[in-house]
């Protein structure tokens, strides 16, 4: 194992993941912690959360800086305040993170406006106003499940979404501070549409927190085989189903990160990082037979070569570290280098590239997969 790449352990990995070719936005504005990242089609989209905006790349920049074609949020690449530092609408945001797009249609939780955001065209300008909004009656309104902190939720509410994710028509939103996972049969195309299910409460209007059925959801995954990934970053696991349609009903039938459904210790307790443990896990999605998990607060992703089958599997490999027994961010230099990573938030994998949302160096880290080595 060397700086420049990983060989992986196992026969059918993706044998090696080459140097990140870091990515830190627009030179003038640089990115500034960003929670979201999704690449399609060739496009590059990240949520600039602490700078309140969404940049989008018609290409994946081949530079360090790189401005971007359309910034969503702000009127322009340089303004970044809170709701454009005006008010809340159709055009602005409030801490951005969990992005989905098929390049047509977009979706963005706007997280601190506990809403999810949904342009049902492809936005082509600056500050181009949302069709539709999910979460608030109307796209002037932004408090938690609509009547404020301490108000009962609802089919209709949010309370800090940071997660999203669609397979074209249905869609799953991580309404994080509700303690669920709310779903859609279709994509909303009216303003604080119903959800038609929920996962990790019993109703619409409960949001308790035990071990066993609730979750604290940051990210939510579903494979085209059926199989469904939640990030449970409060209790430091991730969850896996091996067919989302029993996520309504039961628990999940894997748990990576602990032994039991009764285990909640930051990396199982123990003072450093373990191969099959975890620290404040904050994404994870499928890539051919296996699974990239973001373990966020241990500034790593682990790699598993299969979808696992039993509670606390080991990983097989790993990004960001040179063993599984560091968890410290940027280990060997201060700034980082293409090896390193610092609170890696979110994942997006399409064809032989991993995109990844680097939050705690202010940038995104572009992989490349190279598979079929021997």
């Amino acid at each position: 194992m060397n700086d420049a790449s990983f060989t992986a352990s196992c026969a059918g990995l993706p044998p090696i993941v080459s140097a990140g070719r870091l990515f830190k936005g627009d030179q003038g504005n640089p990115l500034l912690a960003p929670r979201g990242v999704f690449i399609t089609q060739g496009k590059l989209i990240v949520s600039d959360t602490g700078q309140n905006r969404v940049f989008i790349w018609d290409t994946l920049p081949t530079d360090l800086y790189c401005p971007p074609d359309v910034v969503l949020g702000q009127l322009d690449t340089q303004h970044t305040g809170r709701n454009s530092g005006t008010g809340v609408s159709a055009q602005t945001l409030q801490y951005p993170s969990g992005i989905w797009t098929d390049g047509k249609c977009l979706l963005i939780c706007d997280a601190w406006n506990h809403r999810v955001l949904i342009w049902h065209t492809f936005p082509t300008v600056h500050g181009q106003p949302a069709d539709c909004v999910i979460g608030q009656p109307s796209f002037d309104q932004n408090q938690p499940n609509v009547a404020g902190i301490g108000a009962a939720p609802s089919a209709e509410s949010l309370y800090w979404p940071y997660g999203v994710f669609s397979d074209g028509k249905q869609v799953w939103v991580a309404d994080t501070g509700n303690r669920r996972v709310l779903y859609y049969q279709e994509i909303p195309a009216a303003n604080f549409t119903s959800a038609d299910a929920v996962i990790g409460q019993s109703s619409f209007t409960e949001r308790d927190y035990d071990n066993q059925s609730a979750i604290w959801p940051y990210a939510v995954r579903v494979s085209p085989e059926g199989k469904m990934l939640i990030s449970d970053t409060q209790y430091y696991r991730t969850l896996v189903w091996q067919d989302w349609t029993t996520a309504f009903s039961q628990s999940a039938d894997i748990i990576l990160g602990q032994p039991d459904f009764d285990g909640n210790g930051l990396n199982q307790y123990g003072l450093s990082p373990q191969q099959n443990t975890l620290s404040w896990t904050y994404d994870a999605c499928f890539y051919q037979n296996g699974i990239w998990v973001a373990d966020t607060g241990n500034s790593r992703i682990l790699w598993f070569d299969t979808v696992p089958s039993i509670h606390n599997s080991p990983a097989q490999n790993l990004l960001g570290h040179a063993h599984f027994h560091t968890g410290s961010e940027n280990a060997t230099t201060r700034y980082g280098t293409e090896n390193q990573l610092y609170w890696p938030f979110s994942l997006s994998v399409v064809g032989q590239t991993l995109a990844v949302a680097d939050t705690g160096n202010h940038r995104v880290v572009l992989y490349d997969i190279i598979p079929d080595l021997p």
